[in-house]
């Protein structure tokens, strides 16, 4: 604000008052200098640390690298095609056991993907763990709740192995293949892998090499395997779509099918002579064998007994009639 008054000399002496808004005026245009030189002051440091950071190349890096989110020691997305990692799971299998694996390392170390032991049991696979270390097959020594994490059991013998599926025969393959003596299992139905096993088990021990199935990858369940105790390793899989087409090529290849059943006039497993090539039929274990198949048997046999139990276990029936073909036809 101006203000002005004549003096005694005449002249006019003129005050100039500063106000509140000329002080806030002042200020601000101060505080906008001060802001302008601190922002060059600050551009000054960061050109500085800029350059700081470009002489050290770990800590340039270090900022100006995206964070990595952690993932257990894994990280990013995996490679690997789902559909391809489907195709795999469905060619391989696990088996269990302490001679199942032993065995399938003796007769098919090339198969085995992935190991997984307890340590009580690797003194006994001395052999398979340099085998594999030198071959760059993975395998692990794990505790007991991670091997049945493994296995799918706790009936897993202290060893676990992944392994490659083996392929079934067709009957054409086996035929080409067989002995002059020879002795042949058919399996029309069974539900249950530890009778399947015992019947691998039963037809190693026996000097049987083939079994007739509709599926062969039953025998390589890790159950089945397992209660073979080994003897899977013995047997190849003939893989059959229709039993009765299946069961007239080994007909016409110079083999007689064998049915087994409790009717009477079936001939006693102890006074029966068997032939040196057959295909033994062995019933399901619900209902027996079906009719139509029952018409395709060259001869019938009955295991007598006491009569106190309906049937025999279809493995234990195996056995017994398996021994009396090797007592008669011994390789």
């Amino acid at each position: 604000m101006n203000d002005s008054y004549s003096g005694k000399n005449g002249k006019v002496k003129v005050m100039y008052v500063r106000n509140n808004d000329s002080n806030t005026t002042n200020d601000r245009r101060k505080n906008k200098h001060l802001s302008a030189k601190n922002k060059k002051s600050s551009s000054r440091r960061s050109d500085r640390n800029n350059e700081r950071l470009t002489d050290d190349p770990w800590k340039a890096i270090s900022q100006r690298r995206d964070p990595v989110n952690s993932h257990s020691g894994i990280s990013g997305k995996s490679l690997l095609d789902p559909e391809q990692i489907r195709r795999q799971r469905l060619e391989e299998t696990r088996i269990y056991g302490e001679h199942a694996c032993q065995a399938m390392f003796k007769h098919r170390p090339e198969a085995i993907v992935r190991a997984w032991f307890v340590q009580s049991i690797t003194p006994h696979f001395r052999d398979a763990l340099k085998w594999m270390a030198a071959n760059r097959k993975a395998y692990h020594v794990v505790n007991e709740e991670e091997l049945i994490k493994a296995s799918g059991t706790e009936h897993h013998g202290g060893v676990c192995f992944l392994i490659k599926k083996r392929t079934g025969l067709d009957a054409e393959a086996y035929l080409a293949q067989s002995n002059k003596i020879d002795c042949v299992l058919a399996v029309e139905d069974i539900g249950n892998p530890h009778n399947l096993g015992a019947i691998m088990r039963s037809c190693a021990h026996f000097g049987v090499q083939g079994i007739i199935l509709h599926d062969t990858a039953a025998m390589e369940s890790g159950s089945a395997v397992r209660t073979a105790a080994g003897g899977a390793e013995y047997i190849k899989g003939i893989q059959s779509d229709n039993f009765a087409t299946t069961l007239n090529k080994f007909r016409h290849a110079g083999y007689i099918i064998v049915t087994t059943s409790n009717h009477k006039d079936n001939i006693d497993i102890a006074k029966a002579v068997l032939p040196e090539k057959i295909v033994l039929l062995l019933e399901q274990e619900s209902d027996g064998l079906t009719a139509s198949l029952c018409q395709k048997g060259d001869m019938s046999l009955s295991i007598g007994g006491t009569g106190q139990v309906k049937s025999l276990n279809v493995s234990v029936a195996a056995g017994i009639i398996l021994a009396k073909w090797w007592q008669q036809n011994k390789i």
